[in-house]
């Protein structure tokens, strides 16, 4: 009975390794002389192509935006946040379930104030979930879990840019490097919501209800690249509402990555790097570093 516990969780943690820090949405509008989530970054000769990514998309929004073929094209490496490989051993799976559950017998409702504790449940009732399969999550997988059903539920849920990107590099024999381990990645998320755990939660089931209409916003902003509308609707009330969060998952990685990447322009190959795009556009993003270090930033149509 234990053994298949730990495989149907495992299976959970792979639906939610593919949502990680997701930004998908389900319209698509179309702007006459639109820009791209795509850049290209030059210093003298060299180039570097930054694509904003999507992690989990619906089948809708291919084909993606075609600058992204572009800069694909001119590149011989592939820079990936991580390995999504990884997150298909049992090791991984093992790990993520140990940092982002509860170890030592407590339960959300030992974390959580009797108040939201009610509201959790109410919402998992709703939702024909299984209020006892969710008592271990941690409020971080709490609130990735959830989100990702609701996605899955909207109809959002198939395979995002990284992993496309990911699949054809591998086709074609692209080379790769990346910029994290996996269980790096889990060690920043298992981080959410620690010390403000009922406001972490509330705000997930506030997010949870205007999700589609939200989303939808966000994806015309991504797709378009409108880097200001994108940072405003997606990340600035999260950087004003949970700064700790904000500089851990999102500041904090940033200027973990600006030295590998800025090491690319003394390649001779082409680096074509595909991160979220969050981690790209605000006054954090890595888009302002580089160009506050003068790099010449173009971004493509």
């Amino acid at each position: 009975m234990g053994n298949r516990k730990f495989i149907a969780s495992g299976l959970l943690v792979k639906r939610v390794c593919a949502s990680l820090i997701t930004l998908s949405l389900c319209s698509v509008a179309v702007f006459a002389n639109a820009k791209s989530p795509v850049w290209k970054v030059t210093k003298g000769e060299q180039s570097v192509y930054l694509g904003g990514t999507v992690h989990v998309l619906a089948q809708a929004d291919y084909p993606l935006p075609k600058a992204f073929d572009k800069a694909y094209q001119q590149a011989d490496v592939l820079v990936l946040e991580m390995d999504m490989k990884q997150t298909q051993t049992l090791a991984f799976q093992q790990a993520m379930l140990t940092k982002m559950t509860f170890q030592d017998g407590r339960t959300y409702e030992d974390v959580l104030r009797p108040e939201t504790v009610s509201r959790l449940n109410n919402y998992l009732t709703e939702r024909q979930l299984p209020i006892a399969q969710f008592k271990k999550f941690k409020p971080s997988m709490l609130s990735i879990t959830l989100t990702m059903l609701e996605m899955q539920r909207l109809g959002i849920g198939g395979t995002g840019v990284d992993m496309y990107y990911n699949a054809l590099g591998e086709n074609d024999n692209k080379d790769f490097v990346f910029l994290e381990q996996g269980e790096e990645q889990v060690d920043f998320l298992a981080k959410l919501g620690a010390g403000y755990e009922d406001e972490f939660i509330n705000y997930t089931l506030d997010d949870i209800n205007r999700l589609g209409q939200v989303m939808s916003e966000m994806k015309q902003a991504w797709r378009t690249g409108q880097s200001k509308a994108l940072f405003d609707l997606a990340a600035k009330d999260w950087r004003d509402t949970f700064p700790a969060s904000y500089q851990s998952l999102i500041v904090q990685r940033n200027h973990n990555w600006i030295d590998d990447i800025e090491s690319y322009f003394n390649s001779d190959e082409v680096e074509l790097v595909l991160v979220g795009a969050l981690h790209l556009v605000g006054p954090d993003g890595v888009l302002n570093m580089l160009r506050a270090k003068g790099y010449t930033i173009e971004q493509l149509p």
